[in-house]
């Protein structure tokens, strides 16, 4: 059983080890994914900078990890070699979904915590879902260098919530390079190797894809059982579609073409795969001659939280939007989008995403990658709409809700949150998740001057400004993590902006009645002054149903008519302004209202 590595002697499956970098965001995974590659000498020192595997501009200009990456490393010790596979992990909570992805392709978890500010609620969730797979936790502190690090303190957070031993727990500084040997050692001894049968017939799992404008489709997997070999006739188990596997390979900083991916490894197959819809994250790679019983159990379906409509500011460029988002779709696995139409922007696709980031970062790389200018409308999350025929409609848009006159009830999803912050700031905290209608279920202090809260709250409610709140009222200590928890009966209320009477769909949005006068009141507000000056009077309503709840009034464009008319009889100035209003009114009837593309974006940003 072969397993060729770098030109090296061959290796077998218990050299091999699979794991992932988990941890809040900005607590070091990235910095310390690059020492790890440094010391392994993955890499060149010439091609060594900051942030390596962070490969897209976006994520280098933020800061932040938005993609899982995956790359293969050599080590040896104690006389051994070992190849070792790493896939660092996103931070932030809209992109949970990648890091569910590589835990699931994994045997053991490095779980990163910063030497300064302790345990987050983002670190938690992403243990759990790790011992929910049954990885090997190895817990590890960063940041040691630095003048705030309280090692001795986050050690005492970390056996309290693990339960190990204080030796078990890994000093480290990311920055420096100390500790990462003895980081290096630790996966070897004990980070089990992958567990599969080589001489079974093929089994590969799909944990992320690509889209090459050269080679097609790159699909990335995991050999769980069998093996895969250049020129093997495959098939994907559930698309049922079959392709001759023209290269395999290996991720290293490139991608190396190898003969064969022995059982336990990963690796990349291209086969020339032109659609998007072909390749499914989660989906089984198995032969065609001798496939297997059946798929492994892939990754849970996705589940948008929130629903926003993405249309092209050209109506030509809808086909284009449409191939542009099935690219992305490949490599961002959480996208999904249908087509739908609006009377104000034309044809376009309602697209579900996981947060306000995700949505942020997709409409930045629809503009970046393949430089499509689109408009967004209000997200929305998604209700249970109860009619009293006893049916239930599932509604993401406010154009989809059934007419008043025949809702029973409606439900909206409630999330429980977990927000961990220093005590200071319990206040505050406090005030601002009563505001967003939230309940408190249980509050304990983990040290003497760190607090959890544990809130239900309606998702809709923290979609928008909740996450940026927080952070400026406890200035950047607080962190927050959230679990959709089920449906709870709401009050909502369908709010609509007219412009002169005509209702302006793209801009409807559904509303919790408390909110909907004080909002209404600000799109208006908004909408006055951006919306240019016309000819004729503008009114710009915010209504519930019939019932208008704000106005606002941009004032028509007059020429001075009678500045040529001095002297006289009063008559003459009169019969030419008589005419100019009899004009006017004809203008009202047949002028139509152009919302420029800036007011649309900035009423979204409310």
């Amino acid at each position: 059983m072969p397993y060729i590595c770098s030109g090296l002697a061959p290796l077998r499956m218990k050299n091999i080890r699979d794991f992932c970098i988990i941890a809040h965001i900005d607590h070091g995974k990235s910095t310390l994914a690059d020492r790890m590659l440094e010391f392994t000498k993955t890499l060149d020192q010439r091609d060594m900078e900051n942030q390596v595997l962070d490969s897209m501009d976006l994520e280098k200009e933020k800061g932040i990890t938005i993609k899982s990456h995956a790359i293969q490393m050599d080590y040896e010790k104690d006389g051994e070699k070992y190849v070792l596979n790493l896939i660092d992990t996103p931070g932030h909570v809209d992109f949970s979904y990648e890091v569910s992805r590589a835990i699931a392709s994994c045997e053991g978890a490095l779980l990163v915590v910063d030497a300064t500010q302790g345990i987050q609620a983002q670190t938690i969730s992403n243990l759990y879902l790790a011992i929910d797979h049954n990885l090997e936790i190895i817990p590890v502190i960063n940041k040691i260098d630095m003048d705030a690090a309280q090692p001795e303190v986050v050690r005492d957070q970390i056996v309290d919530l693990l339960g190990c031993e204080p030796e078990d727990v890994l000093l480290v500084s990311a920055k420096t390079g100390e500790g990462v040997k003895e980081v290096l050692d630790a996966i070897v001894d004990k980070i089990p190797a992958p567990k599969g049968d080589p001489d079974a017939p093929l089994q590969a799992l799909i944990f992320d894809s690509v889209f090459n404008p050269f080679r097609g489709i790159i699909a990335y997997f995991k050999v769980v059982n069998g093996s895969i070999s250049t020129g093997d006739k495959v098939k994907f188990f559930n698309t049922g579609c079959e392709y001759v596997a023209d290269e395999v390979g290996v991720l290293k900083m490139k991608l190396v073409p190898r003969k064969t991916i022995e059982c336990g490894s990963v690796g990349y197959i291209i086969s020339g795969i032109k659609n998007a819809v072909e390749v499914k994250v989660g989906d089984t790679i198995t032969h065609i001659e001798r496939p297997c019983d059946k798929a492994i159990a892939g990754f849970e379906e996705v589940k948008p939280m929130l629903f926003a409509g993405v249309y092209p500011v050209e109506a030509d460029e809808y086909e284009q939007l449409r191939s542009s988002l099935e690219k992305l779709q490949l490599n961002d696995a959480s996208l999904v989008f249908e087509p739908e139409s609006s009377l104000a922007l034309g044809f376009g696709f309602r697209c579900g995403f996981l947060g306000l980031l995700h949505m942020e970062i997709v409409q930045e790389r629809l503009f970046r990658e393949f430089d499509m200018d689109v408009i967004t409308t209000v997200p929305n999350v998604s209700y249970n709409v109860y009619t009293t025929q006893r049916e239930v409609v599932q509604v993401h848009n406010p154009s989809g809700l059934p007419v008043v006159n025949i809702i029973d009830h409606i439900e909206e999803p409630y999330i429980r949150a977990q927000i961990i912050s220093r005590s200071d700031f319990f206040g505050p905290i406090m005030k601002l998740c009563l505001d967003k209608r939230g309940t408190l279920v249980s509050q304990h202090f983990i040290t003497a001057d760190r607090v959890e809260l544990n809130y239900d709250m309606p998702l809709a409610e923290i979609v928008f400004d909740f996450y940026d709140r927080l952070k400026s009222i406890s200035k950047g200590y607080a962190s927050f993590d959230y679990h959709i928890i089920g449906y709870r009966d709401a009050d909502l209320v369908k709010l609509d902006i007219l412009l002169n009477g005509e209702q302006v769909d793209a801009l409807s949005s559904l509303i919790h009645r408390d909110h909907a006068y004080e909002f209404g009141r600000r799109i208006c507000e908004k909408l006055k002054d951006l919306i240019p000056r016309q000819q004729f009077d503008i009114a710009i309503q915010a209504a519930i149903g019939a019932k208008i709840i704000a106005r606002e009034t941009v004032k028509q464009v007059r020429k001075d008519v009678t500045a040529k008319c001095y002297g006289g009889d009063i008559t003459r100035k009169r019969k030419l302004l008589e005419k100019q209003k009899q004009g006017k009114k004809r203008m009202r009837q047949v002028g139509n209202v152009e919302v420029p593309q800036s007011a649309f974006m900035a009423v979204l940003k409310l």
